[in-house]
């Protein structure tokens, strides 16, 4: 059996974002790659990412947020950081973890000041389709060394 490559998807408070990708990486791409979520803060899953998420087949409501130090005893292949704030913070992991930075929006903040329902999850929907596209380009784009290409 070959061995999955390992891949934490950081962000700032493993609330959207990481755990978008951690839940198109399980369905995806769970023959190849092994994937985890994880914040440098914690901040509790962010339900309006979990309802797009189910509205696209992908159902993260089990997943939780998790600080960074809690995962201290897996050896990652790569962690992907996918905010700009995690980048820029990004603990020194063990191991041999490859950092690489795909940044994406910050869908509360394009949210805030949203007047109805449908403006709310918009920016939602854009990310979690964005982080979809990124995530089926791996474990390629992890090995090639360089971001992924831009989603058509």
């Amino acid at each position: 059996m070959t061995r999955k490559t390992k891949v934490l998807f950081l962000c700032t408070g493993n609330a959207c974002r990481s755990q978008m990708a951690e839940g198109w990486a399980r369905a995806l791409k769970g023959d190849v790659i092994e994937a985890y979520s994880a914040g440098i803060e914690t901040h509790g899953l962010n339900p309006q990412a979990a309802r797009v998420m189910a509205e696209a087949g992908v159902d993260i409501s089990g997943q939780a947020s998790k600080h960074v130090d809690a995962l201290a005893d897996i050896d990652f292949d790569y962690v992907v950081t996918v905010c700009g704030h995690a980048n820029e913070h990004c603990p020194v992991l063990p191991g041999k973890a490859r950092v690489m930075h795909q940044g994406f929006d910050d869908p509360p903040r394009l949210a805030a000041g949203a007047a109805t329902e449908e403006e709310t999850l918009a920016p939602y929907r854009r990310v979690r389709d964005e982080i979809r596209a990124f995530v089926e380009t791996l474990p390629e784009a992890l090995t090639g060394g360089g971001p992924a290409p831009p989603a058509s």
